[in-house]
């Protein structure tokens, strides 16, 4: 029975810990499905966690930081897209300047407003994301097998959690049985042609990283008014390369882009646990080691378990109008 409680925190954990990774790189998938490369996802997540635990404290409602933060993200998208899609700079460059700016401004604005080195303060019940209980949850708690994985697991997360995992399957609709979703992946694929048609391939790019903008500021609400209590400087900690390395993982696709995550997401929830463990034989662990899992899992599935991936075709390519 013990063993069974702790496979299923294991996989609560999971959940948790995979909500901004989905989100972040749906983000990434949706961006570079309209052909524009997305680096920025870790500096979007980071901005709309500061702003979100900013807005969230000073109005105590989470659902107004969850908006600030929003706003924030896409306005983000909109300079990466008025840099990359109007003057066809390098995206690459445009998306790494997001991730330098912010990681600076964020705790600069923060320690000027809360004077407490970079971070916000914690916030109070009402200005987060709490657990929901789903019906049923505490009454079925004590079946066994049935009420640990639906109370335990099932139930018990926040709405972002329940949002993120919701969209997958959304975004895969979208994107396969949609009008919109079809020009989009056609003007990652070849712009030339959807111009031809008549339709502007600068308005579906700018939509594609608005989209991404929207989805990166639920992720990093998801941080620090869900997962966290509070804006912590430089809290998303790579998750926004993570989110970029599953989506490749994935192959651009939102069902194996949500499996990439779950791993990555396990990776770390192991890591989470092993810290300070004894092991037969091999001792405790050192900490450096067991923190650096989920990197090291991403290098180690890219390098050998991918297999041969192929990006849509005009991903990263500026496209220049022949008049």
């Amino acid at each position: 029975m013990d063993f069974l409680i702790t496979i299923l925190q294991l996989i609560d954990g999971t959940i948790r810990v995979s909500t901004p990774l989905i989100l972040a790189a749906l983000a990434g998938l949706c961006s570079e499905r309209g052909g524009v490369i997305d680096i920025g996802l870790e500096g979007k997540m980071l901005g709309a966690a500061f702003v979100a635990a900013t807005v969230a404290y000073m109005t105590g409602s989470a659902w107004l930081g969850l908006l600030a933060a929003i706003a924030a993200s896409v306005a983000l998208s909109l300079i990466h897209g008025f840099a990359s899609i109007t003057h066809h700079g390098n995206q690459v460059v445009s998306g790494m300047a997001i991730n330098i700016i912010v990681a600076g401004l964020a705790p600069t604005i923060g320690n000027a407003i809360f004077h407490i080195n970079g971070d916000t303060p914690p916030l109070p019940h009402a200005a987060r994301f709490t657990a929901i209980d789903l019906p049923f949850a505490a009454s079925l708690a004590d079946v066994p097998v049935i009420g640990p994985v639906y109370s335990g697991v099932i139930s018990g997360h926040s709405f972002t959690t329940y949002l993120a995992f919701a969209l997958v399957p959304f975004v895969a609709w979208m994107l396969y049985k949609t009008r919109f979703g079809l020009r989009l992946r056609a003007v990652g694929e070849n712009p030339e042609a959807v111009d031809t048609a008549g339709v502007s391939v600068q308005w579906l790019r700018y939509r594609a990283v608005m989209i991404a903008g929207v989805l990166c500021g639920i992720a990093g609400t998801s941080l620090s008014t869900s997962l966290g209590a509070s804006f912590i400087r430089d809290m998303t900690a790579g998750k926004g390369y993570l989110a970029l390395a599953a989506m490749i993982f994935g192959k651009w696709r939102p069902k194996t882009t949500l499996l990439a995550c779950l791993i990555f997401a396990f990776t770390d929830t192991l890591q989470a646990r092993l810290q300070g463990v004894e092991l037969p034989v091999v001792g405790e662990i050192p900490v450096q080691f067991i923190i650096m899992l989920p990197y090291a899992l991403t290098v180690f599935l890219l390098a050998g378990f991918v297999g041969k991936v192929v990006a849509p075709a005009a991903d990263g390519e500026p496209y220049i109008k022949e008049h």
